[in-house]
C-alpha cells in the first residue's frame, strides 16, 4: 500500500473516532452485514456486543499504526485469530469479515464514499483477513483450558485477588494477557493478565478491580466463590524484557495493570543475572498501592530492582476506613504527582527498554509525558488490547 493510500484510510478511520457515536455506527454497519450473509455467525458471539465493538477499533486502529511495521501487524493479527478460536471461528470466516468491513466503511461514508476509500479498505480487509487465517491455520492447540478458583481474597472493596488451578499448565508467557470466562457470565470473555509467571502445577493469579459499568468485573470481585470453574483462552500480547540489547529496563504501571509487570519481575527473580529495572508503581490514593509492599521485598532480594511508588493524593479517599500507612523502613518514600508527569521528571531514559501498563488514558497521557521530554517511542512498549 503507498503512503498516500494509507494516509487516506486513516484520516477516515480518524473521522470515525472523532465522530459522535462514529465507533458505534460503524460496528453496527459491519456485524448488520456480516450476519446478513452468515446468520449462523451471531450465535459464536455473547448477547451483549458491546466489549467487541471497543476490540473490534482497537484493533483496526493498531493495524492502521503499524503499516509501515507490518510484522508486528501481523504478529498481533494472527494472535487475534487464535484467540478468536475460543468463539469457535473457523479460518474461513475471515474472508467473509474482510467483505462485511469493506461493507460497513461504505455504508458509514455513505455519500462521501469514493473510489480511493473502496480500494483503500478492499486492500486493508484483505491484509487483515489474510494474516488472521494464517493464525487461525497455524495453531493446532486447544483453544481453552479449565481452571477451578481455589482463593478469592478482595483486598479492597472495589478490588480481588483470584488465584485458580489447571490440570495442566496453561502456556503464556510472563507479560502477556488471556481471555477468561467465568461462570456467572458465559460466553463474556474478558481479557486479565496474570500476575505470576506460569508454573509446573497450573496455578494462575488475577488482579481484577471492579468496574462500575462492567458486565464481568462485578461478578469477580462480588460473585466469584471458591470451586467455580472458569475458561481460559490462549494468551495475546507480547510484553517482554529483551536480555541479550545490554540495555537497562523502566516498567510503568497503575492500578491493576501492574499484574503483567510483576509477572516478569517474578520471573526475574528466578534467574541469576538481569539487567537493571527501576518500577515506577502507581495509584489515586495510597490505597490503590496494594501490591507495592510485595513488590519492595521482592527487591530486597534482587539488587537490580528498584520500587518507586507514586500516589496522585496523599490520603485516602473518605470511604476508605484507614489511613495510609507510611511505606517500611528502607523503601522509597511515596511521590506525589501524575505518575506519567513524575516518571517524565527524572528525565527521557532514553537508554532503557521501557513498558507502560495500566488503563488506555493512563498508558496515552504517560506516552506524551515522557516523549515531551525526549523519549524515543520506539523504545516503549505497551499492549493494544
Amino acid at each position: 500500500m503507498d503512503a498516500r493510500t494509507a494516509a487516506l484510510v486513516r484520516a477516515n478511520f480518524r473521522s470515525v473516532i472523532e465522530a459522535p457515536n462514529g465507533p458505534e455506527r460503524l460496528i453496527n454497519a459491519f456485524y448488520g452485514h456480516l450476519f446478513a450473509e452468515n446468520p449462523q455467525l451471531r450465535e459464536l458471539f455473547p448477547p451483549a456486543m458491546d466489549m467487541q465493538a471497543k476490540r473490534l477499533m482497537t484493533a483496526i486502529g493498531f493495524v492502521l499504526d503499524h503499516l509501515e511495521d507490518w510484522d508486528r501487524a501481523q504478529r498481533f493479527l494472527e494472535q487475534l485469530a487464535r484467540d478468536h478460536r475460543k468463539f469457535g471461528v473457523q479460518p474461513g470466516h475471515y474472508d467473509l469479515a474482510g467483505r462485511a468491513l469493506v461493507a460497513g466503511f461504505r455504508t458509514y461514508n455513505g455519500p462521501n464514499w469514493t473510489r480511493p476509500l473502496e480500494e483503500g479498505w478492499r486492500d486493508i480487509s484483505i491484509l487483515i483477513s489474510a494474516s488472521m487465517a494464517i493464525g487461525a491455520n497455524s495453531d493446532t492447540s486447544q483453544p481453552y483450558w479449565e481452571a477451578t478458583v481455589v482463593g478469592h481474597r478482595r483486598v479492597l472493596d472495589d478490588l480481588a485477588i483470584v488465584r485458580l488451578q489447571s490440570e495442566s499448565p496453561i502456556p503464556y508467557q510472563a507479560g502477556q494477557y488471556v481471555p477468561v470466562s467465568i461462570p456467572q457470565r458465559p460466553k463474556m470473555w474478558r481479557y486479565l493478565s496474570p500476575a505470576i509467571p506460569t508454573n509446573p502445577y497450573g496455578e494462575i493469579e488475577f488482579h481484577v478491580r471492579k468496574v462500575r459499568t462492567g458486565w464481568v468485573s462485578p461478578a469477580i470481585v462480588n460473585e466469584t466463590r471458591v470451586g467455580d470453574p472458569w475458561l481460559i483462552a490462549g494468551p495475546l500480547g507480547g510484553l517482554h524484557v529483551e536480555r541479550d540489547t545490554g540495555r537497562d529496563v523502566l516498567l510503568i504501571g497503575s492500578g491493576t495493570g501492574v499484574a503483567p509487570l510483576r509477572a516478569q519481575l517474578i520471573e526475574m527473580g528466578r534467574r541469576g543475572m538481569n539487567p537493571r529495572v527501576h518500577f515506577f508503581i502507581g495509584g489515586r490514593y495510597p490505597c490503590d498501592l496494594y501490591d507495592v509492599e510485595n513488590m519492595w521485598q521482592l527487591s530486597l532480594s534482587n539488587p537490580w530492582l528498584t520500587v518507586i511508588p507514586v500516589c496522585e493524593n496523599e490520603s485516602n479517599p473518605w470511604w476508605h476506613p484507614y489511613p495510609p500507612v507510611d511505606p517500611p523502613f528502607g523503601m522509597h518514600r511515596r511521590l506525589i504527582g501524575n505518575l506519567g508527569a513524575v516518571v517524565a521528571s527524572f528525565g527521557a531514559w532514553a537508554d532503557r527498554q521501557i513498558q507502560i501498563a495500566g488503563s488506555a488514558r493512563m498508558i496515552a497521557d504517560t506516552k506524551r509525558a515522557l516523549m515531551a521530554v525526549g523519549t524515543p517511542e520506539w523504545t516503549i512498549m505497551s499492549d493494544p488490547v
